[in-house]
C-alpha cells in the first residue's frame, strides 16, 4: 500500500500507465477507487496516472480537521512534490474538481489543463442554504427513487442528512453493484471531523478568484445531477472554459462511474488525445437545459 507524509497526512496514492501526468481527485466520501472502475484503464496508456485518497478518505489518514478545498489543495502540492511530479493535468470529480480549481489559483504554473467534473464550489454556498434550490429537489428525487423512502423536507438542505442517506444506499456501479456499503470510516469522517463545516469555506475561492483562473477547463455534469445549477453559473463565469453536459444516467453526478467511457471520450480528446477505440460516440455539448 503506497503512501506519502504530506502536509502533515499520510495520503495513501496508486500511480499506473506512463506519459505526461494525469493527476485525479475524488470527491467527498469517495475514495480513489473511483477512478479505477474504468477510467484508469482507459487513459493509462497515454498517461501516467497518480490517483489518491483525500485526508479523511480511503486509506488515508483522518485528522480532525483541515478537509477546506485549501487545506486539500495544500496536500496535493504536497503530494506533487514528495512524488516529483513538476507540472500536471488535473481532473476533479465533485469536491475534488473544487480542490483542483484551489489548487490552479493558488499553484497556477503547477496545473496544465482541468478536467471538472460535477464541482459544487464553496462560493456558490448560499444557493444551497434554503430548502427550495433545485439541487436538493434533485437529490431528494433521486434518494426517493433509490431508496422508495421519502426524505423530510425540513431534511433535505441538511448537507450532513444527506450525506449519510446517500452513503447508505446500497452500491448501484460498477464490480460490487448491489451490495451494500462500508459505511462506518465515511460517518466518522461526517460525524467526528470538521468536513461538513469546512466544506462551506471560501477562503480565496470566490467568483471573482474563479473567473481569473486561466487554465484551460473541461466543465462536465449530468444532466440530471443536483450540481446542474452551479454548472450554469460555472460554464458563463469561468474562462477558456468547454462545458460538457452528459445524458441523464441511472446515478446523476456519478459520471466517473455510470458513464466511464464517454467521459474517456471526451477528457482525452480535451488533453489532446486520440479518443479511445472502446469508447462511445459522445453526447452532443449543447443538450438543453431547463
Amino acid at each position: 500500500m503506497p503512501t506519502i507524509h504530506a502536509n502533515g497526512v499520510t495520503l495513501h496514492y496508486l500511480q499506473a500507465g506512463t506519459g505526461p501526468d494525469l493527476i485525479m481527485l475524488h470527491g467527498m466520501s469517495g475514495n480513489l477507487a473511483t477512478w479505477h472502475h474504468r477510467i484508469v484503464s482507459l487513459l493509462q496508456s497515454h498517461f501516467r496516472i497518480t490517483t489518491y485518497d483525500l485526508r479523511g478518505h480511503g486509506r488515508s489518514s483522518m485528522p480532525p480537521s483541515g478537509y477546506t478545498t485549501r487545506d486539500m489543495a495544500v496536500d496535493l502540492l504536497a503530494l506533487m512534490d514528495a512524488l516529483g511530479i513538476a507540472t500536471a493535468d488535473l481532473a476533479g470529480h465533485s469536491f475534488g474538481a473544487d480542490i483542483v480549481l484551489h489548487f490552479a489559483l493558488l499553484y497556477p504554473g503547477r496545473a496544465r489543463r482541468l478536467t471538472l467534473i460535477e464541482p459544487g464550489i464553496p462560493a456558490l454556498v448560499h444557493h444551497r442554504t434554503h430548502g427550495e434550490w433545485e439541487g436538493w429537489r434533485r437529490w431528494a428525487h433521486d434518494l426517493e427513487h433509490m431508496t422508495g423512502e421519502p426524505v423530510p423536507r425540513e431534511r433535505r438542505n441538511d448537507l450532513g442528512y444527506m450525506m449519510r442517506r446517500s452513503i447508505e444506499v446500497q452500491i448501484l456501479s460498477g464490480p460490487f453493484k448491489g451490495l451494500p456499503q462500508r459505511t462506518d470510516r465515511i460517518f466518522r469522517l461526517l460525524d467526528m471531523t470538521t468536513i461538513i463545516a469546512d466544506h462551506a469555506v471560501v477562503g480565496e475561492l470566490t467568483l471573482d478568484n474563479l473567473a481569473a483562473i486561466p487554465h484551460p477547463k473541461l466543465l462536465v455534469c449530468d444532466g440530471e445531477s443536483a450540481s446542474i445549477s452551479s454548472f450554469k453559473v460555472l460554464r458563463t463565469l469561468l474562462m477558456n472554459c468547454s462545458p460538457l453536459v452528459v445524458p441523464g444516467t441511472e446515478m446523476p453526478h456519478f459520471a466517473p462511474l455510470e458513464a466511464p467511457a464517454l467521459l474517456v471520450e471526451h477528457v482525452t480528446r480535451f488533453l489532446g488525445i486520440d479518443h479511445h477505440p472502446d469508447a462511445v460516440s459522445p453526447a452532443p455539448v449543447g443538450i438543453p437545459l431547463t
